[in-house]
């Protein structure tokens, strides 16, 4: 963006849920300016299973305790729409996106996880799924029984959200990359201001950031950020796969699918969740050997040619906070905390915002109501996530935190150091043995990030912020870059 704009509708993400609600707004006759602080369709869209399926896991047998049956009925619904949805914009739009019809199936890993599985199976029945539970599985390898859900899809995102981008284009929408915005006035009328100091003059803003970047409504103490990595190659030609989309839950969580690639397929295997920048988790690297060990061994013959990681945020109650940015908002929405299935919920969420916007009203805005709270099903989680966060404040501080030299940093390493007056720093160095010095605060709220290794990256554990070698965002809830620091603050810490 190079000047200021005057729009009926400003969408702040470029992600699914972003693009979709946008092409949404300009099809209801608004006019609509889309701002991505990156590329489009490229951060955690981007980096995706790609799973369409309103079989999501344990999600109905979880949603039913917190929530009741009502509540489970109503997200079974949103969700099988939202698949529905795609699937007719696809055709209509003549989108190119690698889409197949493709069962889901969640399967118990043994006997033991049988019994949840039940439940999860009598719950999505109740919430009105077809679900068929059986004992029989074609894994090619030990399990336990599964239940499965007919009629879902798969396809390839990014292509997807390129050609919902063309279609927004075409009407009554604007999309500008690599324009980050910092900061929201709500008016009315609400104004966004980018870190080039342009602005959006507009009506209504949805804030659709994966995790929001404005949180007037306290969501980040309800909001629990995950890493999950990724493994991918070629299907090796005498292997045993059966078709479908497969995931079992639990403490050891896999996800594996199969997708076309250069005229044939590869494998898609997906698992090992931890906290992002927890500095006492082994590490992604650590979690990419342990996913593609266990890949090796349920198939044999395959080899991983890619591997990447991903970033989901979790409600305390299993359902997304969809809806008012804040108690008192009139203007001001927000999409977040769809725990890993944000591709049927991203586009749920979008025909909900736009009926919002449009209508005043929307169904299943209840559900996804962002201000609600129940104590007795969401406050246990919720201190929980306030006492993790509270001890990264403190313990991340305390001496055993830091590193005592930058001579202990090897090549491709990086530690936090004591910076004197000027505060912690973060130092990187890369592996010609030049040192990237930043401030080790997040931008955010202040916690002290960590060093991945694995993905180059400083990562925030208390909101999952990251952050590259030189401190530029790579992901939110921050905005700003971590500030340089320069050399004057290590010689300060005696090293």
């Amino acid at each position: 963006m190079t000047s200021d704009v005057r729009v009926d509708a400003a969408v702040v993400g470029g992600g699914m849920v972003g693009l979709c609600t946008a092409r949404e707004l300009a099809r209801a006759g608004r006019t609509v300016a889309l701002l991505e602080a990156d590329r489009i369709a490229h951060g955690v869209t981007g980096h995706t299973t790609a799973k369409l399926s309103a079989l999501q896991g344990l999600a109905y047998s979880r949603i039913r305790k917190a929530r009741g049956d009502d509540a489970a009925r109503q997200y079974a619904e949103s969700q099988q729409d939202a698949v529905t949805c795609i699937r007719h914009l696809t055709e209509r739009l003549g989108i190119d996106c690698d889409l197949e019809a493709a069962a889901a199936c969640t399967y118990a890993a043994d006997a033991v996880g049988d019994d949840d599985l039940r439940v999860e199976a009598d719950a999505a029945r109740a919430a009105g799924l077809d679900i068929s539970y059986t004992r029989e599985t074609t894994l090619p390898f030990p399990a336990g029984a599964a239940m499965w859900l007919a009629d879902q899809a798969q396809f390839h995102p990014r292509k997807f959200l390129l050609g919902i981008a063309a279609d927004l284009l075409r009407g009554r929408g604007r999309i500008w990359e690599r324009t980050r915005v910092t900061h929201l006035s709500e008016g009315p009328p609400c104004k966004l201001t980018t870190s080039a100091g342009h602005t959006v003059e507009t009506t209504d803003v949805v804030v659709a950031t994966h995790y929001p970047v404005f949180d007037r409504g306290l969501l980040f103490t309800r909001l629990e950020p995950v890493r999950e990595v990724v493994v991918a190659g070629p299907v090796p030609t005498d292997a045993h796969i059966p078709e479908g989309m497969f995931l079992t839950e639990g403490s050891n969580t896999r996800s594996f699918r199969t997708a076309p690639h250069a005229g044939g397929r590869v494998l898609i295997v997906a698992g090992e969740k931890f906290i992002p920048g927890d500095p006492k988790d082994p590490g992604a690297a650590w979690h990419f050997q342990v996913l593609t060990e266990w890949a090796r061994r349920s198939f044999p013959g395959f080899a991983v040619t890619r591997r990447w990681a991903t970033q989901d945020t979790f409600s305390t109650d299993h359902v997304p906070y969809v809806g008012r940015l804040h108690p008192r908002a009139e203007h001001t929405y927000v999409a977040t905390g769809f725990g890993g299935w944000g591709l049927s919920g991203g586009m749920a969420a979008a025909r909900l915002l736009t009926a919002r916007v449009v209508d005043g009203s929307a169904p299943w805005a209840e559900l996804y109501d962002p201000v609600r709270f129940r104590p007795s099903t969401e406050g246990l989680k919720a201190l929980r996530l306030g006492a993790r966060t509270a001890k990264h404040f403190v313990a991340d501080r305390l001496p055993g935190g830091f590193a005592d030299s930058v001579e202990d940093i090897a090549p491709g390493r990086g530690a936090v150091l004591r910076g004197g007056g000027a505060g912690p720093q973060a130092v990187h160095r890369d592996a010609s043995g030049r040192l990237h010095r930043v401030s080790a605060r997040c931008t955010h709220l202040g916690c002290i990030v960590h060093f991945s290794e694995a993905e180059g990256a400083w990562e925030c554990p208390c909101h999952g912020s990251r952050f590259d070698v030189d401190g530029a965002v790579l992901e939110g809830p921050a905005v700003h870059p971590l500030e340089p620091h320069d050399e004057e603050g290590e010689e300060g810490s005696g090293t």
